[in-house]
C-alpha cells in the first residue's frame, strides 16, 4: 500500500533527523548501584523518566505521520476524497478501510484545518494550517519514530521531593498520571536535584509489574524494556509490523473465516463466502465449504526483500493457488495479496468453530439477552429492537426459550448445536415470531455480547446480555428513576443537520415500569404502548433503548441511543452512524419533563 499526503512531510522528517542527530549530546552513564539518591534533573536518568511519562503520539501516524505529537479528537480529514469525522481512536480505521479498498492504488489523505495537537510534553497546539504543521513535524525524527518509550511504564501515583543544592529537601509533590509527572518535569531548571519515593511500581507492555526501589534499578528498568517491544511508529493504524515466525504461529493457532476472494480482478467472494481455512504445523492446510465438504491442500511461507509470502497450493481450490504476500495482520485478520488483482481477506474464529456447544449454552443461560439488532433478508426489524430472550435450561438439549417486551411474551425452544463445519450455531424455534426464527451461526462470542451473522443473505443477530437488570449498575437506576418521574416532550430532534422538532409537538411520553412506554397525542387523542429500557452495554456505554413499534410517526425515535447527559429537567440522547466510507451522521433527542402544576 502507497500512502502519501496531499501536503507531503516526508522530506522535512528526513531533513529534522539529521538535524537532531548532529545536536545530540554524548551519552551519559547510567547511575551506579553505589551512587546518592539524588538525581539531576538534566541526567540520563532523567531524561529516562521523561520519555517514559510522554505522550505517545504515534496512534494516529496514519494522519499525521509523525509520532511526537497527536490530533486532539475530533477532527475531519478527506481520505481519498471521502470526508470523514474522527470522533475516537476507533475511528482511524475508517481512514485505514477506504486506504484498503484497493491495494494498488495511491492513497492521499488531507487534515481539514484548523485543528488541535497534543506534544509529547503533553503542551496542546493549534495548527492554522499545512505550514504550521510542516514546522512542529520538523521536530520527529525519520520515519515516525520518537523519544517516547512505550514498552514499559509508571504505575501511579508517585512520590517526588525537591532538594537544594546541599541535598537539604525543600518539598515533595505527588503525581498521580504520565501528564503530571512531565508537568513537574518541564518546572524544573537543568541544575535542579530531585528524589523519588522508592519503591515504584512499573508496568510492562505485557503485563508483568515489577518493582524498583533505587535510580540505578529504575534507570536500569527502563533502559532494559525501551527495546522489548514494537512501538508501532510506522504510518498504518494496524499493527502491520510482523515476523514470519508470528505469522505461521498465527496461521495454526485458529481456525480463519473466508470474508473476500478477489481473482484475476474478478470478485469470487459469493462462491467463497465463509469457507473455513485450517492451518497444521506440518504445511497442511483444509479448507471446509458451507456444507461441510473438506478440501485439501499445502501451505508454507518464505521471507523477500518486499516482505513475507505465503504460498498456497491446492488441487481443487485454484483461485487460492498463488504465493499470496501478506501485507496486513490485524487484530483476527489476514489481508493477502498477489499481483494481477488478487486478494484475499480472511478472519479468526478461534471460539466459533470446533468448540464445546456447553460453552455457549452456559453463557446463555446465565442471563437475559437483549436484542440490538435483527437483520433478516437484509431487512433490519425495528419493531424487535430492546426485546428481551430468557433462556430455560429445561429438557437439554431443547429448552424454553421466551421473548417479551414487558407486556407481550412469546414463547418457543432452543438448541445450541454445530453445522456441517463444525461452527456453533442456535436454532430457534418460534414460530409466532418470525424475525428470530431460525437457526442462528454464531459469529462473535463475547460473555457479554453474542453475534450471529449470514451475511450473503443478510441475516443478522446481535444480542447483548444483561444480568438482574442492571440492579447493580447506579448510574443506570439514577437514569430509569429520573425517567419515571413525570410526563415529557420532546424538545428537541435533530436527525443529521435536519431539525424534526416539530414533527412530535403534541406527543408526551410517560416512561413507567417494567419498560413499557405510553405514547399520547392531544391532537389525535391516542395512546401507543412501547417499549423502553436502559442498560449498559458490552462497551461500557449507558444506552437508552426506545422502540416504538409500528406507529410511522414514531418509527424515526426507534433506536438504542447513547445516553448523553441529564440537565436542567431534560435527558439528552445521541446517535452517531458509524458505516464504513461515509460521513458520521449525529442525531439528537432531547426531552424535557412537563412541570408538574402545584
Amino acid at each position: 500500500m502507497k500512502k502519501f499526503f496531499k501536503y507531503s512531510l516526508q522530506t522535512l522528517l528526513l531533513v529534522a533527523a539529521f538535524s537532531f542527530n548532529a545536536c545530540q549530546e554524548a551519552f551519559e552513564e547510567l547511575p551506579q548501584p553505589d551512587e546518592q539518591q539524588t538525581i539531576n534533573a538534566s541526567s540520563s536518568t532523567a531524561k529516562l523518566i521523561e520519555n517514559t511519562a510522554s505522550y505517545d503520539g504515534s496512534f494516529d501516524n496514519i494522519v499525521d505521520g509523525a509520532s511526537c505529537f497527536a490530533l486532539e479528537f475530533p477532527y475531519s480529514v478527506r481520505a481519498n476524497g471521502v470526508e470523514i469525522t474522527i470522533e475516537s481512536k476507533e475511528g482511524l480505521h475508517l481512514i485505514e478501510e477506504i486506504f484498503d479498498e484497493l491495494v494498488d492504488d495511491e492513497d492521499f489523505l488531507e487534515i481539514i484545518f484548523p485543528i488541535v495537537i497534543t506534544l509529547a510534553d503533553f503542551t496542546e497546539v493549534e495548527i492554522a494550517g499545512i505550514d504550521d504543521l510542516r514546522e512542529l513535524a520538523a521536530q520527529c525524527v525519520e520515519g515516525g519514530e520518537d523519544d517516547d518509550i512505550e514498552c514499559i511504564d509508571f504505575v501511579y501515583p508517585i512520590t517526588i521531593y525537591t532538594f537544594d543544592i546541599n541535598e537539604v529537601e525543600t518539598g515533595s509533590v505527588t503525581v498521580e498520571s504520565d501528564k503530571d509527572l512531565r508537568t513537574f518535569f518541564a518546572g524544573l531548571d537543568d541544575n535542579d536535584l530531585i528524589g523519588i519515593d522508592f519503591p515504584v511500581a512499573m508496568e510492562l507492555y505485557d503485563g508483568t509489574k515489577i518493582e524498583v526501589r533505587s535510580n540505578a534499578e529504575l534507570a536500569n528498568a527502563i533502559e532494559m524494556a525501551k527495546e522489548a517491544c514494537d512501538e508501532d511508529d510506522d504510518d498504518d493504524y494496524n499493527d502491520d509490523d510482523f515476523t514470519q515466525e508470528r505469522l505461521e504461529n498465527l496461521l495454526v493457532e485458529c481456525p480463519w473465516l473466508i470474508h473476500e476472494v478477489i481473482r484475476d480482478e474478478v470478485n469470487q467472494s459469493d462462491q467463497y463466502f465463509e469457507y473455513v481455512m485450517n492451518f497444521t504445523e506440518d504445511g497442511g492446510v483444509t479448507v471446509k465449504d458451507r456444507m461441510g465438504n473438506s478440501l485439501m491442500g499445502g501451505w508454507s511461507t518464505r521471507v523477500t526483500d518486499h516482505g513475507i509470502l505465503l504460498n498456497l497450493e491446492f488441487d481443487v481450490l485454484v483461485d487460492f493457488n498463488l504465493e499470496w504476500f501478506v501485507y496486513e495482520i490485524g487484530e483476527g485478520k489476514i489481508k493477502l495479496y498477489a499481483e494481477g488483482g488478487n486478494r484475499i481477506i480472511m478472519h479468526s474464529v478461534c471460539d466459533l468453530f470446533d468448540t464445546d456447544p456447553n460453552t455457549l449454552r452456559e453463557i446463555l443461560k446465565e442471563c437475559n439477552w437483549v436484542i440490538k439488532k435483527v437483520i433478516k433478508d437484509g431487512q433490519e426489524i425495528d419493531r424487535l429492537l430492546g426485546y428481551e430472550f430468557n433462556f430455560l435450561p429445561e429438557g437439554l438439549p431443547l429448552g424454553t426459550v421466551t421473548l417479551s417486551n414487558g407486556q407481550n411474551t412469546s414463547e418457543g425452544l432452543w438448541e445450541i448445536t454445530t453445522n456441517e463445519q463444525g461452527r456453533l450455531v442456535m436454532a430457534i424455534d418460534m414460530p409466532s415470531e418470525e424475525g428470530v426464527y431460525f437457526e442462528w451461526p454464531l459469529s462473535d462470542l463475547r460473555n457479554d455480547r453474542l453475534k450471529f451473522k449470514v451475511e450473503e443473505i443478510g441475516y443478522e443477530l446481535v444480542l447483548q446480555r444483561v444480568c438482574d437488570d442492571n440492579a447493580n449498575d447506579g448510574d443506570v437506576a439514577e437514569i430509569r428513576t429520573f425517567m419515571m418521574q413525570g410526563d415529557w416532550v420532546v424538545a428537541e430532534y435533530v436527525d443529521g443537520e435536519i431539525d424534526k422538532t416539530d414533527n412530535y409537538v403534541g406527543y408526551t411520553f410517560d416512561f413507567m415500569a417494567n419498560n413499557l412506554i405510553n405514547t399520547t397525542s392531544s391532537e389525535m387523542g391516542v395512546s401507543y404502548p412501547g417499549l423502553w429500557r436502559v442498560l449498559r452495554n458490552s462497551d461500557g456505554k449507558l444506552k437508552v433503548y426506545l422502540n416504538f413499534g409500528e406507529v410511522d410517526i414514531l418509527d424515526e425515535l426507534t433506536e438504542d441511543w447513547v445516553f448523553d447527559s441529564i440537565t436542567d429537567n431534560k435527558i439528552i440522547l445521541k446517535d452517531v452512524s458509524d458505516d464504513p466510507g461515509t460521513m458520521e451522521k449525529v442525531s439528537t433527542l432531547i426531552f424535557q419533563r412537563i412541570p408538574t402544576t402545584p
